[in-house]
């Protein structure tokens, strides 16, 4: 799948791809895992993930990145690292990428999304549940651009993170309410949006 994005910010220095993990084992279990304790060394990519990277390896028609960025979850860093290796890149592990933290559902059913992303359409600073806000999750994704932008040029860099805090970013990036951004069309496992 593929989106373009296109930015009413100005030009950049880089050109950016921005990537959700491929189909984990926590998709498949449908199951909330949004904190270090569990997501750095567990519920890595299923096979259905492994299957989407392959057919998306072949078929890739974005632009070659030129460095991969991404959350040090073991779902985005197995997916980073099979785009990696397919480039010959290296990999750059990159804790503002992180799943947002979805407090006490965590380990839940992903059901309880709903509940933590109705208080969201209502304010962007709410930490109901113990959950990191939508305004933090904006500020930390668009800081990892925004210091990119300071130290690099010319680049295409690839950015491997999760579902909500991706969309979190594009709605922040398009200059729309962050209580909007579950009106975004979720992003899809392994799908790639290209801000140009």
């Amino acid at each position: 799948m593929s989106i373009r994005f296109h930015s009413a910010s100005g030009q950049r220095n880089n050109r950016y791809l921005l990537m959700r993990h491929g189909y984990s084992q926590a998709n498949a279990e449908h199951l909330i895992i949004s904190t270090p304790a569990r997501g750095l060394a567990g519920y890595g990519l299923s096979a259905a993930g492994q299957v989407q990277l392959d057919e998306l390896l072949t078929n890739w028609r974005w632009p070659s990145p030129t460095r991969v960025l991404h959350s040090d979850f073991l779902r985005t860093t197995e997916t980073a690292r099979r785009v990696a290796d397919h480039f010959g890149l290296g990999l750059q592990p990159e804790p503002r990428l992180r799943e947002r933290d979805f407090g006490s559902f965590e380990g839940l059913p992903d059901s309880r999304y709903q509940e933590v992303w109705a208080h969201d359409a209502r304010s962007p600073e709410h930490c109901e549940y113990g959950v990191e806000s939508v305004a933090s999750v904006a500020a930390r994704m668009q800081g990892v651009i925004a210091s990119l932008e300071q130290t690099l040029r010319d680049e295409t860099i690839l950015l491997v993170s999760h579902g909500d805090p991706l969309q979190i970013m594009l709605t922040a990036l398009e200059g729309r309410l962050l209580s909007e951004h579950r009106a975004r069309e979720p992003l899809l496992p392994a799908s790639i949006t290209m801000l140009d």
